[in-house]
């Protein structure tokens, strides 16, 4: 199990099968407010849906293709953060990310990201890390914004929100840019 420790109270950690209870329940108790943006909440309806994603992503960790860690501040689950999309040739990825409503605000995914981007760049040598969200997601834009991320475009009709078609946006890191 990998971990991240992000600075004396928060950690980011590998979700493990046993931590789907915490997941299921983080997702349901915002549910509401995570359903906006995210699409797969309303995917996510039971305990099991949440051990399926954390499986999944062992996999795709065991074949360098993406890695799901849990935000932990001490022993609380706050959100899940993952890096996926990785693209060998390139040395890049994607870093995604959500938290729940009990834990906005407290500046916890700014620092995992930066935590999670320190890693990604020193020990996985990537030269370039991406976020995308959805153009109307403000929330989600402050994120790369207040880590000096570089706005790289729009894509036009790329995700679909609940049966409609919602522009991207797409934001990127080169790792001679990054400052801790």
């Amino acid at each position: 199990m990998l971990e991240i420790k992000v600075n004396d109270q928060l950690s980011l950690r590998q979700l493990l099968p046993a931590d789907a209870p915490l997941v299921y329940d983080q997702i349901d108790t915002s549910r509401k407010t995570l359903r906006r943006f995210l699409p797969w909440v309303d995917y996510n309806v039971k305990e099991d849906h949440s051990l399926r994603f954390i499986e999944l992503m062992l996999r795709k960790a065991d074949e360098q293709d993406a890695i799901a860690f849990g935000m932990f501040q001490r022993d609380a689950l706050c959100g899940v953060m993952d890096l996926h999309g990785w693209d060998h040739s390139l040395q890049k990825a994607e870093i995604g990310y959500w938290l729940g409503e009990a834990f906005r605000g407290q500046g916890i995914a700014l620092e995992c990201c930066r935590a999670l981007m320190k890693f990604a760049f020193d020990e996985l040598h990537l030269n370039k890390i991406e976020i995308r969200f959805a153009l109307q997601n403000e929330r989600s834009s402050k994120i790369p914004i207040r880590l000096g991320f570089a706005k790289e475009g729009v894509l036009r009709h790329s995700a679909k929100l609940h049966g409609q078609l919602v522009d991207m946006v797409v934001m990127g890191m080169l790792k001679k840019d990054f400052k801790v």
